[in-house]
């Protein structure tokens, strides 16, 4: 059987189901790589929450599996919401890279003023940890972001390090440590989502990474617990049972953060629960302030 394996058409999105095909070589499966348009590759000049946040990449190729065009898709695992539409399985995630953000820049630290991301997590935290700086909404892929910054439209960009090191990038700037900039929930981690049928899940399972698994579980239950999306800012970040979280204002100034040893999920459940409770006025003004209605 040649599974046809459906991505987004960044390079970045190509290299990452290019590694699944080569995965499923080496376990014996001749694949197809298939491009799917998404509407958050064609809507570069709006904010994400404005489309449906992270989770506007994953819709179409989330139809396309359960349509059968194709037999998988692959995402970067932050981008697939908490609510997923029956039939569908995650039938494997990849060994996890890199969960750290990295701030490209060719100025020195002391002089950057302007900073572009779209994240609303990455902004707070610069702006809780870099003090008086200017973080200017930036969308589209890797390489058009490095143009901006090339161009000089910003004196740095935030990038996801696993996809520099995906795309064999070396670029200056600072790596930003996951304990300080707690990275957004299963940052680094690919997942391949197929059809809830047994035959492909046979096929894709060798690809799967038991500890990985267990690590971006804990999180997206702490996730699912807190609600808020990628409207409120907050990281979540699990590393052998070790869980630091947070959630900031927009602005940056005040935070909740909690920290624990994580062994089951029920423990997870318990967790999000009391960071949800502690972080409640923050996700309340969050949602407020995106004019947005938060439906918990």
């Amino acid at each position: 059987m040649s599974v046809r394996i459906g991505t987004r058409g960044s390079r970045l999105a190509l290299a990452q189901a290019e590694r699944v095909a080569a995965l499923l070589l080496d376990s014996g499966h001749d694949s197809e790589i298939v491009i799917i348009t998404t509407e958050g590759d064609t809507a570069l000049g709006v904010p994400l929450h404005e489309i449906g946040g992270q989770g506007v990449f994953v819709r179409a190729l989330d139809d396309a599996v359960l349509s059968g065009r194709i037999d998988c898709a692959v995402h970067s695992m932050k981008d697939i919401p908490a609510r997923r539409p029956a039939g569908l399985a995650t039938c494997a995630i990849l060994t996890r890279d890199s969960p750290a953000d990295f701030l490209a820049h060719t100025i020195s630290h002391r002089e950057i003023r302007v900073i572009g991301t779209s994240s609303t997590r990455r902004k707070a935290q610069l702006l809780r940890h870099m003090g008086d700086v200017d973080v200017r909404q930036l969308r589209g892929n890797v390489d058009t972001r490095l143009r901006k910054l090339a161009e000089s439209q910003y004196d740095a960009i935030v990038l996801a390090e696993a996809g520099m090191e995906r795309l064999g990038l070396t670029i200056p700037g600072t790596r930003l440590s996951p304990d300080t900039f707690v990275p957004s929930p299963n940052q680094g981690t690919i997942a391949v989502v197929c059809r809830d049928e047994p035959a492909l899940c046979r096929i894709l399972l060798p690809l799967d990474h038991p500890d990985t698994r267990t690590d971006v579980g804990i999180e997206r239950v702490v996730m699912e617990e807190v609600g808020g999306g990628c409207f409120t800012p907050q990281g979540i970040h699990a590393q052998n049972g070790h869980l630091i979280a947070e959630i900031l204002s927009l602005d940056g100034k005040r935070q909740v953060r909690r920290e624990a040893d994580i062994s089951s999920t029920e423990q997870a459940r318990v967790f999000g629960q009391e960071l949800r409770r502690e972080g409640k006025e923050l996700i309340r003004e969050a949602y407020e302030r995106l004019g947005i209605r938060d439906e918990r």
